[in-house]
């Protein structure tokens, strides 16, 4: 089972991904940005990434607190987070320059005083890998986030007849007495939930 810190270390190496905040104007924004730094201690896993306080990225995290982060890798490997950021100062400012030094030919000198680092600390997350037969997914948290249920569930009132098993994409529904899905291999396309014949499948 992957955890929060093999997921933060999954986007530490892409280095390079999307982070989404909400604007001004309620409208969502997305930009590529670095991710500086992964640490872990009695408190929790947290990622860390950086931004100048002139920018309008600086101003929507001090305002609303959140942001969304997604990544994929060259082996198919996708990880999205969503979460609360802390304005974590400068004080980790000189280990993230030492630890991306292509940040000194961005910032060089004296310039990195107008950059302020920013702290992910609390959310969930989920790990997506479309290179496996089947697909696979896991969620996770961190902090004192909690994993939000998504997807479907096959209640009791399934009859057994057999039509989400045989339509699955993934093939990721189990026959029995009652169907049973495997969370881990679902693709959330919703297509046994559309074609069930007594609707006996529901979105969590």
């Amino acid at each position: 089972m992957r955890t929060a810190k093999d997921c933060f270390k999954i986007l530490r190496d892409i280095r390079d991904t999307s982070m989404a905040t909400v604007g001004k104007d309620g409208l969502p924004r997305l930009r590529i940005i670095d991710t500086m730094l992964v640490e872990s201690d009695d408190e929790g896993d947290r990622l860390y990434f950086l931004t100048a306080r002139g920018k309008d990225f600086y101003r929507e995290l001090m305002e609303n607190r959140y942001v969304a982060i997604t990544g994929l890798n060259d082996r198919w490997e996708t990880v999205r987070v969503r979460g609360k950021v802390a304005n974590a100062g400068q004080e980790l400012l000189e280990k993230i320059f030492i630890e991306n030094p292509s940040m000194n030919n961005v910032y060089p000198g004296d310039t990195r005083d107008i950059l302020e680092v920013f702290c992910l600390y609390e959310g969930e997350g989920e790990y997506f890998c479309l290179a496996t037969e089947p697909i696979e997914r896991e969620s996770f948290s961190f902090g004192p986030g909690e994993v939000t249920e998504k997807g479907y569930e096959i209640t009791n009132e399934c009859i057994g007849c057999g039509t989400c098993s045989t339509g699955c994409p993934q093939k990721a529904i189990d026959d029995g007495q009652l169907y049973v899905i495997r969370q881990n291999n679902c693709l959330h396309c919703g297509r046994c939930y559309e074609n069930c014949p007594v609707q006996a499948i529901i979105r969590k």
